[in-house]
């Protein structure tokens, strides 16, 4: 187990350790070096070549994860961003040396790993946040307003779209995407961000069809790269997700689009990050902020870039109790969609079995 010095007064900056230092584990670092309230005391990749380029010699700096949960000087919280298919095991490992958990989406590849994630939390009582960061965008938000508020009146219909483009660029540089053990499918590593945002805006579904295909993917993943999903929900209103990973050369497009009682909404744009219509019975729409911009990994682009928000939320949560943002629960019902959606999944299922 970690030794040192634990935080004794509630202004002591929390302390943070990152496991898997690719794209995202480098802006998870990036962000903890920004905020005063942070401090990044290590960090863990298991490439012995790993660049660690702009993280000072004062973090301590790993190429094994067992060694890092050992032997690191003292720190509050572990962020997980290594590949899909380990979030459960290195957020386990790190709610047993007593820390608490940050997981990039998803929370896991399978119902059953999320709810021991969810247990052990609760076992050792220690925190679990996971990264759903397009919450904090500013039509997202503005969303989640009017229908909690009941301004939109009874939901009727909910279109969400996702047209991105993920070609060899993506996927022939990297020796887990594309995977069905650690990268898991399009729509955990791609869409999840908005099957949590329809989640956390309508509520669970029920009654699900799907379709799926595989149309330019299959000498570089084990499994479809579009689906048509239809279900209704359980608050009321019926909804569809269709989602692609097949589009030529760059992403097009994530949209949701409502038709409610007392009016119509469409959220578009390639990140869900404008307001393209909005109509609503004696409403007038309030000007919003600007949304972020999308992270930018080179050769692709993925939705907005808001980890600045949720670590101020993480702060904030473990210093004054304010609410997580997306909790392990939460976290956990996602992870569960997507799995009921791809047990709908032919593609998936013959690819997985080498057939």
């Amino acid at each position: 187990m970690s030794t040192g010095k634990k935080s004794t007064t509630p202004n002591d900056p929390i302390r943070f350790a990152i496991v898997g230092f690719g794209y995202i584990g480098r802006r998870h670092a990036e962000t903890i070096l920004k905020n005063p309230n942070s401090r990044l005391i290590s960090v863990c990749d298991i490439d012995p070549g790993k660049d660690f380029e702009g993280i000072s010699d004062e973090v301590y700096k790993y190429n094994d994860f067992v060694k890092m949960m050992d032997e690191s000087p003292e720190f509050d919280v572990l962020c997980v961003a290594t590949p899909n298919g380990l979030h459960a095991e290195h957020a386990l490992t790190g709610l047993e040396h007593q820390k608490h958990v940050i997981i990039e989406k998803p929370m896991a590849l399978k119902k059953a790993d999320g709810e021991k994630i969810v247990l052990k939390s609760n076992q050792v009582s220690k925190e679990v946040f996971c990264v759903m960061q397009n919450r904090y965008s500013p039509p997202a938000e503005w969303l989640k307003k009017v229908v909690s508020e009941g301004i939109l009146g009874k939901i009727f219909m909910v279109d969400i779209n996702c047209y991105w483009n993920r070609d060899s660029r993506y996927y022939r540089n990297s020796n887990w995407k594309g995977t069905s053990d650690l990268d898991g499918g399009t729509l955990f590593t791609q869409f999840s961000h908005f099957v949590d945002l329809m989640y956390w805006v309508f509520g669970d579904v029920k009654d699900l069809q799907a379709r799926f295909n595989d149309f330019n993917h299959n000498d570089l993943t084990d499994f479809e790269d579009s689906g048509i999903i239809s279900f209704d929900f359980v608050n009321g209103g019926m909804g569809s997700l269709r989602y692609s990973s097949s589009i030529w050369d760059k992403n097009m497009e994530s949209s949701i689009t409502v038709i409610a009682e007392f009016g119509t909404i469409k959220i578009g744009g390639q990140y869900m990050n404008k307001v393209e219509y909005c109509h609503i019975k004696d409403y007038d729409m309030p000007e919003l902020e600007a949304s972020a911009p999308p992270n930018d990994y080179g050769t692709h682009q993925g939705s907005a870039s808001n980890h600045h928000h949720f670590y101020n939320n993480v702060i904030g949560a473990l210093r004054s109790n304010e609410p997580i943002t997306t909790n392990a629960i939460e976290g956990l019902k996602v992870v569960e969609i997507i799995e009921k959606i791809y047990e709908l999944n032919p593609y998936f299922k013959l690819k997985k079995n080498g057939k």
